[in-house]
């Protein structure tokens, strides 16, 4: 599998693993290959496309090169190519009535500079509040995650940061808190911004394993312990729980958001209410 891209090519890969993931029992050997911005660059990746062409398997090629002319030079190969732009770029040209830029790094270049600056923001904020480190400006954070440790807290914060630009805050609940009947008094104010995350004792073990072998903080007793415990937190408090176990870390982050829609209509349903 070949992923080709005159910019980062996270569309590509983005696009095409959508495609691949249907093919459970095939397995795939993936490159990516970005910043294909001039006709030299397109020559040599056909020229790699080609040889690999006269191998036993035919690669299959996906692209998002915007360019018309780094486009045709592709095509050039004799490698199967899905050219996802080439695909749909017309059809919206037609509807909008108006040729688009065909320009490179127009998805995940700097672009809208606003929108850019606040990504950057928001990755700054949610490293810096990264596993309660920091307790600062807290009122800032669009989301609190909370969680016993290693069910996925860290990376989902830093998607929702990166990609949507949300301020992220997480929260370890450590054994003081879970001994506790009530949620830590940090993040009480913020309960409508909480979000629990939960997974299965068995993976959880697991993963600390990973960190510390053979610990008490591994061991599957005490992970069993942890997450009733934040189950009853979680129950007792109403907040969203969602089990990393079983999703990836987009599906979590897309709940996420949903969520936040949902209680963003409603409270605007209250509003117009009290108003009329």
């Amino acid at each position: 599998m070949f992923f080709l891209s005159d910019s980062t090519g996270i569309s590509a890969e983005t696009m095409g693993n959508a495609l691949l993931i249907q093919f459970p029992e095939v397995r795939f050997e993936r490159t990516l290959i970005p910043f294909i911005q001039t006709i030299k660059d397109a020559r040599r990746v056909v020229r790699q496309l080609d040889e690999v062409m006269d191998g036993p398997v035919t690669p299959l090629v996906f692209c998002t090169a915007a360019e018309d002319v780094i486009r045709a030079e592709l095509h050039r190969s004799r490698a199967p190519i899905i050219d996802f732009f080439d695909m749909h770029m017309e059809r919206v040209e037609a509807v909008l009535g108006q040729r688009g830029a065909r320009a490179a790094a127009r998805l995940h270049g700097v672009g809208d500079i606003v929108r850019y600056n606040l990504r950057m923001a928001a990755v700054e904020f949610t490293i810096e509040h990264d596993d309660g480190q920091s307790l600062r400006a807290l009122e800032k954070a669009d989301v609190i995650l909370l969680a016993p440790s290693r069910c996925g807290k860290t990376p989902t914060s830093m998607y929702l940061a990166l990609q949507h630009g949300l301020f992220v805050a997480n929260y370890p609940l450590v054994d003081e808190d879970l001994e506790a009947t009530a949620m830590p008094r940090p993040v009480r104010p913020y309960l409508d911004r909480c979000f629990g995350l939960t997974t299965t004792a068995e993976r959880l073990t697991r993963v600390r394993n990973e960190r510390r072998p053979g610990s008490r903080y591994a061991s599957l007793e005490q992970c069993r312990w942890e997450l009733r415990r934040a189950e009853h937190l979680f129950g007792d408090y109403r907040v969203p729980v969602i089990d990393s176990s079983t999703k990836s870390v987009e599906e979590i982050s897309t709940l996420i958001l949903q969520t936040l829609k949902a209680d963003a209509r409603e409270r605007d349903r209250h509003s117009e209410g009290k108003t009329s």
